[in-house]
């Protein structure tokens, strides 16, 4: 039981996603989450609060440094924000981007959203843009072949590394 298992990796904190049975908020994370008092953002893993969006981290990322700028409003089309909303969206997106160039220096970025839950959205009724930073050979064989991601970092630590570099 104590023996370390070379021939399985184990991501156990998967499996309340995978499955289903975590702990579901009332309501929409990406609006109650904002609300709360600032000494949860750790917590929530909210790294960035502007005017009309924020900046948050995926809890289950597709890669190290995964962030998402999500607006304060609640809607699931990209038609429904104003274009202040759009404006700050977008720059909080490039700030993202510089900050996680500085700080993980990625050699490439996925940036995008997924738009309904056929698309991919997980949370499908509050848009938001994901910003994954990525490097050559960080897609191997472990999604293929044991369906299991390697996130190398502690989201705690990439936490700490980044919330400085956006909130400066």
């Amino acid at each position: 039981m104590g023996d370390v298992d070379t021939k399985r990796l184990w991501a156990p904190w998967r499996m309340t996603y995978i499955t289903g049975i975590e702990k579901k908020d009332e309501g929409c994370i990406f609006c109650n989450y904002p609300k709360q008092d600032r000494t949860n953002d750790r917590a929530n893993l909210l790294l960035y609060r502007g005017e009309r969006c924020f900046v948050m981290m995926n809890l289950y990322p597709y890669n190290n440094g995964h962030l998402m700028v999500i607006p304060y409003q609640h809607t699931s089309d990209i038609l429904g924000v104003d274009k202040e909303t759009a404006v700050e969206l977008w720059a909080l997106v490039c700030k993202c981007k510089a900050a996680l160039s500085a700080v993980m220096n990625p050699e490439g970025f996925n940036i995008g959203m997924n738009i309904g839950r056929t698309a991919g959205a997980g949370i499908d009724q509050h848009i938001h843009m994901h910003i994954v930073p990525r490097w050559n050979g960080d897609t191997n064989f472990m999604p293929v072949v044991g369906e299991t991601k390697v996130i190398s970092q502690a989201l705690s630590a990439a936490y700490d590394a980044l919330y400085p570099q956006l909130n400066n």
